[in-house]
């Protein structure tokens, strides 16, 4: 007899993985969370679980036969783990699969595409070159990549990736992580010597709002920041700050602060941070798409689906 899942048509599974979770599960669709009925949610054991909405304790209490809540992400900042464990409900993410993350670089990837498109001025360039102004001198990017230092913040999976990468392009790569031996032990120092400040930390009490003005101020005059991992790292308006007085020459973020909240799209655009991007060439906006890629999202969902699986199949 199969489990019962919730799956939310939000989440865009890949055709394949949609009929291998039919296959495993018996499963109940909605379009998102804003469609929960508390019927609904009384006869699911299996819950997969969209970044933006919260599973809380007051979720897993209208799920009264649940056993595992399941998401195909690296973090989960949406799921209230110490009230999962709590009520012996198992959450099925990635957070724990470093050797399968290994071979996922996706976000590694958009991080190196997001620091060469921001410091030479790619889009700009473009843009620049369809509307008729094909000239080259508009363009000068102050130095090569090979000529330049590149600091990384959190030296986990993604971080050694973006370091590997930035090592192969020339670069003077290093660190700061108080979790990994061999970096420099302090943040300030890591700023003053890079050209290019890179984020790859884990969000917690002790990292929130690390990036800030001191930070910031503490770069070269004409550095960069690249924010590719949690927008929470990052203090924005010390960003646009920076940008502004032109202590930095550019800034690139797939990951924004408050991306999860309900309504925040309609709130972004009216931002400081969209109107800056709006009106300068030096500040690239991406929305979140470091990892995203039709194999990378495929392999995780895969992975994920599987996970559940073989986590009941060893609850009995």
């Amino acid at each position: 007899m199969k489990h019962t899942a919730l799956y939310y048509r939000i989440l865009s599974y890949q055709p394949e993985n949609l009929i291998l979770l039919k296959k495993t599960f018996h499963v109940i669709e909605l379009d998102s969370p804003c469609q929960d009925a508390n019927d609904t949610l009384d006869q699911i054991e299996v819950l997969f679980a969209p970044l933006g909405y919260v599973v809380d304790a007051a979720k897993m209490d209208l799920c009264s036969r649940l056993r595992v809540i399941s998401s195909n992400t690296t973090g989960v900042p949406h799921i209230d783990l110490e009230a999962a464990a709590a009520r012996g409900i198992v959450v099925c993410a990635l957070h724990d699969e470093s050797e399968f993350l290994d071979s996922i670089s996706a976000t590694a990837e958009h991080t190196i595409g997001l620091i060469l498109a921001a410091w030479r001025r790619v889009p700009a360039a473009h843009a620049a070159a369809t509307a008729g102004a094909w000239e080259r001198w508009s363009w000068g990017a102050p130095a090569m990549l090979s000529r330049m230092r590149l600091g990384i913040v959190g030296y986990g999976r993604l971080g050694r990736k973006v370091a590997e990468i930035g090592r192969a392009l020339g670069m003077d790569v290093a660190y700061y992580d108080p979790h990994v031996s061999g970096g420099i032990d302090d943040l300030l120092m890591l700023a003053r010597r890079s050209d290019i400040l890179s984020l790859h930390a884990e969000v917690n009490e002790e990292t929130r709002g690390l990036v800030g003005h001191e930070v910031i101020n503490a770069l070269p005059f004409g550095a960069m920041v690249v924010n590719t991992a949690r927008g929470e790292l990052l203090d924005t308006e010390a960003l646009l700050d920076g940008l502004e007085s032109g202590r930095l020459r550019c800034a690139a973020l797939d990951v924004i602060d408050g991306e999860y909240a309900p309504g925040f799209a309609e709130e972004f655009r009216h931002s400081r941070l969209a109107r800056y991007a709006r009106d300068h060439d030096n500040l690239l906006l991406t929305p979140h798409i470091g990892g995203s890629t039709v194999d990378a999202w495929t392999e995780t969902q895969r992975r994920v689906i599987e996970k559940t699986a073989r986590v009941l199949a060893a609850a009995g």
